[in-house]
């Protein structure tokens, strides 16, 4: 969604209701204190109950990890980037992703809140026991860390420089993505699947504008 001018201040009004409006509304760590009892739960089931030997634990989990940065670039660009074809298509997918990209600094959205968090990991985890079976409670943890990871970085892209010079690509990716064109750089966590289906920017004839740069993160 193509905006005229990107507020590096405030943040959008999504509803009129403070309540749902409050509910729109989430601090990392919050998010992190719901999902880690989770991932040690069933980590700690498919052990201890399920009898899974470890090698096998730590395997499917780490392929839940992985997974995630492949559905991560997929929701990004077909469901968050989705060219709205009516006036309510348009609000909701403001609501969803739109509202970002306006308000990038707007450091409360940038996780899912908790309670349509909890009802979309509850969605996934039941089709991921329907394809996966007993499998699921390896593999689902795998993929809710990878979605804490990807949250925490999406922060951190916003907020701070990149710590470390590898890192630079990923930043630099993800401010391209927002103030040069929306439709490539879609991975946050990971430019793993720009590269592979070629929305990935050409960095090294990318020209850097440092006030750009400036403009993305937290004072």
């Amino acid at each position: 969604m193509k905006f005229d001018k990107i507020h590096n201040k405030g943040q959008a009004q999504l509803f009129d209701n403070h309540f749902l409006e409050m509910l729109t509304k989430a601090h990392p760590l919050v998010i992190w204190g719901m999902y880690i009892p989770v991932i040690s739960y069933m980590l700690y089931y498919s052990s201890a109950v399920l009898s899974h030997p470890v090698y096998l634990v730590v395997l499917v989990f780490f392929a839940g990890m992985f997974f995630w940065s492949f559905f991560e670039y997929l929701a990004h660009r077909f469901i968050f980037h989705i060219i709205p074809q009516t006036e309510r298509s348009r609000k909701i997918l403001y609501i969803m992703h739109g509202n970002h990209h306006e308000y990038p600094r707007d450091k409360q959205r940038l996780f899912m809140p908790p309670i349509p968090s909890l009802i979309i990991a509850s969605t996934i985890f039941g089709l991921m026991y329907l394809v996966m079976g007993i499998y699921a409670f390896l593999f689902f943890p795998g993929f809710l860390l990878g979605y804490l990871i990807y949250g925490s970085m999406h922060y951190a892209i916003h907020a701070w420089n990149p710590p470390f010079k590898w890192m630079k690509g990923l930043w630099r990716n993800h401010h391209l993505h927002h103030y040069k064109n929306e439709h490539h750089g879609f991975g946050v966590s990971s430019t793993l699947w720009d590269h592979v289906f070629g929305t990935m920017f050409d960095l090294k004839n990318e020209k850097e504008d440092k006030e750009k740069v400036k403009e993305l993160m937290y004072e």
